[in-house]
């Protein structure tokens, strides 16, 4: 595995999620409605490039008739679990959603393809949520709050990351809470009191965890030295990755794989966070974090060794660690520390940690790790002379050979370990 980017878009079935038409389609419609009206209008130029469009009354009736051909028809349960979850009934075509929002077509499709939302042609199947999420990001850009390409970006972290999160629930929780044969109901049919009973709670849990990162992320960009480093900030990059993990799929069966691949996602993540590091992502076989202090990176890559050497249902683990500048956009991290902290993982020995130049100069900046183990024995020398405690390293730094990185030229890692 690299660094490549994990993208976490969904795009779900069209009937189960809210969604836009495909704004060339509905241009046409608008197009063809006003004429019918009376000619081309200034609506219909508004709508053309991009501004509010405003449609007459007769228009907007034509508009609603039209749309009842193209109605989704959804089995009875699901429709009923939708109208639970979303809290409300399906009332507006996308045309009509934009409308009432205020805003065009071409604008309020951006938005919703950039959720990770379906097409839908000209079905009626948006809710007042719908239309009052269009007004409030709409808002924020007219507002100046927010810049129309950010509003796009804060719809689509958004969206990626709860698809990811309401898969993951409806994956788990149903298979593990609904048991057929206990009840005499169907998944199916236990899914809809399930989702009844969950979902305040969720909701609430959500809302709470959200904020509670938000506070932690926005404390770490008020900590930075200057604007400049809010962005473009020195941190710790770390990747840790499962040995022979090709073999392994072709060895395990899907479901000891999953079993596999959540264990150490699971394991990973919970030492990551213990020692105040942040789990970027997470690749299967591989996962990717961070930390503004080497040293707090330096441990959590050496108990992640540590950990999985003592599991028997895990293979062999290498971890590589790179200090620098690091761009961060919509909670991902790039550039050439990254890059280089993959390459390290590829060339690690198995169940070792290997970091670059700079890490190893950051650590013994933090009176982490000796610059060399000459320097320690002459520092401890020198502080038993004066009666003195020697300084007490965490970490210990060995060089290696120098070697080409693939796309980096020459570099020389160093093996890192636990000092003693």
């Amino acid at each position: 595995m690299t660094a490549d980017d994990m993208d976490s878009g969904a795009a779900p079935e069209a009937g189960a999620r809210n969604a836009v038409g495909d704004e060339a389609t509905v241009g046409e419609a608008m197009a063809g409605r006003e004429t019918a009206a009376g000619g081309e209008t200034a609506a219909g130029e508004r709508a053309a490039s991009g501004e509010r469009a405003v449609v007459d009354e007769d228009t907007a009736a034509d508009e609603d008739t039209a749309a009842g051909a193209d109605e989704i028809e959804l089995d009875p349960l699901s429709l009923r679990l939708e109208q639970l979850i979303l809290g409300a009934e399906r009332q507006y075509t996308p045309f009509q959603a934009a409308r009432s929002a205020g805003v065009s077509v071409e604008l309020a499709t951006r938005f919703w393809r950039a959720m990770g939302f379906a097409d839908i042609g000209q079905a009626k199947a948006l809710t007042e949520a719908d239309v009052l999420a269009l007004r409030r990001l709409a808002g924020l850009v007219e507002a100046g709050l927010l810049s129309e390409p950010m509003a796009i970006q804060v719809a689509r972290s958004t969206g990626q990351t709860t698809a990811r999160l309401a898969d993951w629930q409806i994956d788990s929780f149903l298979e593990g809470l609904t048991e057929p044969h206990e009840t005499g109901m169907t998944r199916t049919e236990i899914a809809y009191p399930l989702v009844e009973l969950l979902l305040p709670e969720l909701e609430e849990f959500l809302v709470y965890v959200y904020r509670r990162q938000l506070a932690a992320a926005t404390g770490r960009v008020v900590q930075a030295a200057d604007d400049a480093e809010m962005v473009d900030r020195r941190l710790a990059v770390g990747f840790a990755d499962l040995v022979s993990f090709t073999r392994l799929t072709r060895r395990l069966e899907e479901e000891e794989l999953g079993e596999l691949v959540e264990a150490f996602e699971t394991t990973a993540a919970d030492l990551v966070a213990a020692h105040g590091g942040r789990l970027i992502k997470t690749l299967g076989d591989e996962v990717l974090y961070a930390a503004d202090d080497a040293s707090i990176a330096a441990e959590i890559g050496l108990r992640l060794i540590e950990t999985l050497t003592h599991d028997e249902t895990m293979p062999e683990l290498r971890v590589g660690m790179a200090f620098g500048t690091v761009t961060t956009r919509m909670g991902d991290v790039f550039g050439t520390t990254v890059n280089l902290a993959s390459r390290l993982t590829s060339i690690a020995p198995k169940n070792a940690v290997l970091v670059d130049g700079a890490f190893a100069e950051e650590l013994g900046r933090l009176r982490a790790a000796p610059v060399s183990e000459a320097q320690a024995a002459e520092e401890a020398a020198a502080a038993e002379k004066e009666g003195e405690e020697p300084p007490s390293y965490r970490f210990a730094l060995q060089p290696t050979w120098q070697r080409p990185v693939r796309g980096l030229g020459v570099v020389e890692p160093w093996l890192l370990t636990r000092r003693g």
